[in-house]
């Protein structure tokens, strides 16, 4: 129990205080624990466990999908119909909680949606704004879905070693979408308190569909509106004039279909009992088959961030080897259970500050979180999901995460300390209220 503690301590500093890839130090730890016989070397088979394979296959999926260019059409044909700023804060905030669904990384949709905030000209104020909302909403709608994040995978896997279940990707999206919508809007709400002026939430926009590249994908330019009326406003005499997108393509309408089935596979698993690795890999077969697909196998295999998946697997096994060593329920002696869902909520909330990864984090706080569960006589899974989402937050510093290093060229450092300001609070508020008033009523009980 000693040495796992002092492996794992010695993990979270090299993690925090040093330059040292995050992987290396997390296989790093491992291959300690397993020299000393901490963790058994069957342990390594999470490396090819479920949780890898469905992340796997989730990766190939998205390849396929981004390679069609349905995201980016989504994105940009909801934004295409903004007619005001505010609009086209909640359009763009709605347009990127749907990205969840079909790209299973946070860096991976900043870097999708880059080129669509670089196409929306209003002004300087508005741009920066923008640039700010975009990497927001992306790591706090991450929750919507399992696959949103490996974090996620991380708590789900804990759980089900720990208590014996862990949490579907049916049950996920039950208990985060709703937490996810309105920290979507809630952000929109706030951006444009702290940097817009009253005039330019007011100001009236105008916008024409525009390829953004080459490859022709559709995208939207936003202007303010600045001289005559819009065809089709009350002063005007001509009909309205609607943008117009062009019609859905092959490879579109094929991802749009397999994603669907898939997400419909993990939704139904209850009631037909196939594994969501196992549906995932049907899809990612599927939308990489020939003449069917939308792109290759060796194209969706080389777009994965395997240093990723060895990162979660590897703290999946540091969380696992803090559980059976006995040294979370020693930790968990320290803290009293008195308030403990508010201060995990807390902690998870300002954790991003020492500990820059997104699944370092889960794997520090959930074998934590679990034992300080059931020794105060709540349920494991509610503070474990609680926890979770509360560290999507992680917009403080431009090195907090990647979505947010992404758009570093939008806004200042200033911007980001502002935001997280009011940001932080609020995000802390909402967790809290739906583990205390919706997700009991959603089959996740705080007792």
């Amino acid at each position: 129990m000693i040495l796992t503690l002092v492996v794992f301590a010695v993990a979270v500093v090299l993690w925090t205080c040093t330059p040292l890839d995050d992987t290396f130090v997390a296989l790093a730890a491992v291959v300690a624990l397993l020299l000393f016989g901490v963790l058994p070397a069957s342990a390594l088979a999470v490396l090819g466990g479920s949780t890898t394979w469905l992340l796997i296959a989730a990766f190939v999926l998205a390849g396929g999908v981004s390679a069609s260019g349905l995201p980016a059409r989504l994105a940009t044909s909801l934004v295409g119909r903004a007619r005001s700023v505010r609009g086209l804060m909640h359009l763009t905030a709605f347009a990127l909680l749907l990205t969840a669904f079909f790209v299973p990384s946070t860096s991976g949709r900043a870097a999708l949606t880059l080129p669509v905030h670089r196409a929306l000209r209003v002004n300087a104020r508005v741009s920066r704004a923008l640039g700010v909302l975009f990497p927001s909403v992306i790591l706090l709608t991450a929750v919507a879905t399992l696959v949103g994040a490996g974090a996620h995978l991380i708590t789900s896997a804990l759980l089900e070693q720990a208590t014996g279940e862990g949490i579907g990707f049916g049950q996920w999206m039950l208990l985060g979408l709703p937490l996810a919508v309105v920290s979507a809007h809630v952000t929109a709400e706030v951006v444009l308190w702290l940097f817009t002026t009253r005039a330019d939430r007011a100001e009236p926009l105008t916008g024409q569909a525009e390829p953004l590249d080459p490859s022709d994908e559709p995208t939207v330019v936003l202007a303010a509106r600045s001289e005559g009326p819009l065809p089709g406003d009350p002063c005007s005499n001509s009909p309205r004039q609607h943008r117009q997108f062009p019609a859905l393509t092959r490879p579109e309408i094929t991802s749009l279909v397999i994603v669907g089935i898939v997400s419909a596979g993990w939704l139904t698993e209850s009631w037909h009992h196939v594994p969501p690795e196992v549906t995932a890999l049907a899809g990612a077969v599927a939308i990489t088959a020939p003449r069917l697909g939308t792109t290759t196998l060796k194209a969706a295999f080389a777009d994965i961030p395997w240093s990723l998946l060895l990162f979660m697997a590897a703290t999946t096994m540091l969380g696992s080897a803090l559980v059976s060593s006995g040294a979370t329920h020693t930790l968990a002696t320290l803290i009293s259970p008195s308030h403990l869902l508010p201060t995990v909520i807390a902690v998870s909330l300002l954790a991003h500050l020492v500990i820059q990864s997104r699944s370092a984090r889960s794997s520090v706080l959930v074998p934590i979180v679990i034992p300080l569960a059931a020794a105060a006589g709540l349920n494991p899974a509610a503070l474990a999901f609680a926890s979770t989402a509360a560290a999507g937050f992680c917009h403080t510093t431009t090195a907090s995460a990647k979505p947010v290093a992404l758009f570093a060229g939008a806004y200042s450092p200033r911007d980001l300390l502002k935001l997280s300001a009011v940001l932080a609070p609020i995000t802390g508020a909402l967790v809290l209220a739906c583990a205390v008033l919706l997700w009991p009523h959603l089959g996740l009980p705080l007792k």
